[in-house]
């Protein structure tokens, strides 16, 4: 799969924000139970994997977009972690992937988790507890590589994983 190597700007953040937001009403009112459970939940809203690496060095290069967003977990039930979301990043300016040919951006891909315990006060911290327990192949995976912030929107950009990435 082809990669791009243009850096990912705050505006390019604020895009990713805006389609998982519209990517959150949507499911939110496909799924109202989902809906009343985690409409009101949401801490963290995260570039993850490759991407987020290639934010922070800008020469990993970007395969697809991949947009998580966190929640504190409902005492009744989990988020549904099975649930991924594909959409148009909308703008070339990144090329395309490869296997989403319909699209006229690269891919975004867009999964959520629930997080027993989250403290939505203190979402950094709040992502490094979970990155570091490395509790569920999620935590693993998404520790291989990098996670940086898109919200709060006064965090945006903030790196959350690694903790330390110019050690």
């Amino acid at each position: 799969m082809s990669r791009s190597y243009v850096p990912i700007t705050e505006a390019d953040l604020r895009r990713l924000a805006a389609l998982a937001a519209e990517d959150r009403r949507d499911l939110f009112a496909r799924k109202p139970d989902t809906g009343r459970s985690y409409a009101d939940r949401l801490f963290a809203v995260a570039l993850c994997q490759g991407a987020a690496l290639h934010y922070i060095d800008k020469k990993s290069g970007i395969k697809d977009l991949d947009v998580w967003s966190f929640y504190e977990e409902h005492p009744r039930r989990a988020y549904p972690y099975r649930r991924r979301a594909k959409r148009d990043f909308g703008d070339p300016k990144f090329g395309t992937t490869d296997d989403s040919a319909q699209f006229i951006g690269r891919r975004v891909d867009l999964i959520g988790r629930s997080i027993p315990g989250a403290d939505r006060s203190a979402p950094v911290e709040t992502l490094r507890r979970y990155l570091r327990a490395g509790a569920t192949e999620s935590a693993r995976r998404l520790a291989e590589k990098a996670v940086v912030l898109i919200e709060p929107s006064s965090l945006m950009g903030t790196i959350v994983w690694p903790e330390n990435p110019n050690a």
